[in-house]
């Protein structure tokens, strides 16, 4: 065992559940042999607390470091503010400068709020929105963190967001009386929205742009109209599609606008920040209801997102990760096709996965996991792209990856047994508690 996972059994003896994210637990790649930690990041490479280096071909930070880790010129900023100073009895003048920033971005909107974590973000939005509208009731779609507000759906009548991103949420610890506050509905089903919106005083409507794949039907207009029509307010939660696809909200390919969106994960480039757009006539309801705190007013946040929307402008960064990702999309379905593998490609080409169709989906993701590692990748079946990954890096990631991929139809054509490959437990899929 590596000094990674030595530290990571040390770690679930200290911490409940290992680490503070569910998408880091080394459970969630490959039970027992995962690195687990890192010494230092670059680029698209990861240094592990033995020293190897890695190639990072997995999910960048979480989808943070769209401009790649350790960008020069963000890092510079912040250690500038590092040197001048991060905190104050003042306010630092930066939120101030950004907000106007995503303002220009967002002519629509008038005013924002900040925090620093997209689970604080939505929480947030939907204070605000509830507030504005004057009404208690959500329906939504999409993954949206981990807040009472949020998980109450699973008091409804089950694991009623197990088609949100992550099965199992257990809302242990949540009031049972938030129960029927939250009321989850399938993208592009129009019409179990307006069920809901019908048999409820639904007051605020959230949901992610698009998630595995876009709108059919002009069901995003069909939304704002439902909306406008019934005084809802449409949130729109970008923290993960945001500045990947455009610059901005992706939801600006549909010429459909919100009431207010959320930023996250790519807008300060590996630093902390979040940020609540929207309009005026929403937005002023945060002034009739506390929410306030700290470190939300620290300035590295809003100096790192500064700089990372000027040079995701001047590079036009989501050009960029989106051809990156179209081309790992294409190599993909490429190489399953060359071995005779069927799978699934699904999300958008920035921040994309897929899954063999196969009973042995889970143990052929921990078997990709566990070779590409020994080959120096950071592998599974998620790609989230950055500026950094270059042609030659995809070349070599499927040139390791196509030996694999040969194992497997071996396993699928029964000449070999996959429980035979592993080296260890299969990877979870969703939230368990660990022993």
């Amino acid at each position: 065992m590596g000094k990674g996972q030595e530290l990571y059994k040390k770690a679930k003896t200290l911490i409940p559940g290992g680490t503070m994210l569910l998408s880091k637990r080394p459970e969630m790649f490959l039970p027992d042999y995962w690195p687990s930690y890192f010494s230092r990041s670059k680029g698209c490479k990861v240094w592990d607390l033995d020293g190897k280096e890695l190639l990072d071909m997995s999910i960048m930070g979480i989808g943070t470091n769209s401009l790649g880790y350790g960008n020069d010129e963000v890092d510079a900023a912040v250690m500038k503010t590092v040197k001048q100073g991060n905190m104050s009895t003042l306010n630092c003048p930066e939120e101030v400068y950004l907000a106007e920033k995503l303002i220009e971005i967002n002519p629509w909107a008038d005013m924002v709020r900040f925090a620093r974590t997209g689970g604080e973000a939505n929480s947030i939005a939907i204070r605000i929105a509830r507030a504005a509208s004057g009404r208690d009731k959500v329906a939504i779609c999409g993954y949206h963190g981990w807040h009472d507000w949020y998980l109450s759906a699973n008091h409804n009548g089950g694991d009623d967001l197990s088609d949100h991103l992550i099965p199992g949420l257990s809302p242990k610890g949540v009031p049972v009386n938030l129960k029927n506050t939250v009321f989850p509905f399938h993208y592009n089903n129009y019409e179990e929205l307006l069920d809901i919106v019908e048999s409820n005083e639904v007051g605020v409507i959230k949901m992610e742009v698009m998630r595995n794949f876009g709108p059919e039907d002009n069901f995003l207009q069909k939304v704002r109209d439902l909306a406008t029509r019934k005084n809802i307010v449409l949130i729109f939660d970008e923290c993960s599609s945001g500045f990947r696809e455009t610059f901005g909200g992706i939801f600006q390919k549909f010429s459909v606008e919100p009431d207010m969106v959320m930023f996250g994960k790519t807008i300060g480039n590996g630093y902390a920040l979040t940020a609540v757009v929207g309009k005026k006539s929403v937005m002023e309801a945060a002034q009739t209801t506390f929410i306030s705190s700290t470190f939300w007013t620290e300035r590295i946040g809003p100096t790192a997102a500064l700089t990372t929307l000027k040079v995701m402008e001047r590079e036009k960064s989501w050009e960029q990760i989106t051809e990156i990702g179209s081309k790992m999309q294409k190599g993909w379905l490429k190489l399953a096709d060359s071995h005779q593998l069927d799978i699934t490609v699904s999300g958008i080409a920035a921040m994309t996965t897929y899954g063999f169709n196969s009973p042995n989906a889970a143990a052929y993701k921990t078997l990709i996991t566990q070779e590409m590692l020994k080959k120096g990748f950071l592998a599974s079946t998620h790609f989230y792209a950055c500026t950094e990954h270059k042609q030659e890096h995809l070349d070599s990631y499927f040139k390791a990856l196509d030996g694999i991929y040969g194992k497997i139809f071996k396993c699928e054509s029964g000449e070999l047994n996959i429980n035979d490959l592993l080296e260890g437990p299969i990877c979870h899929g969703g939230f368990k508690r660990l022993n």
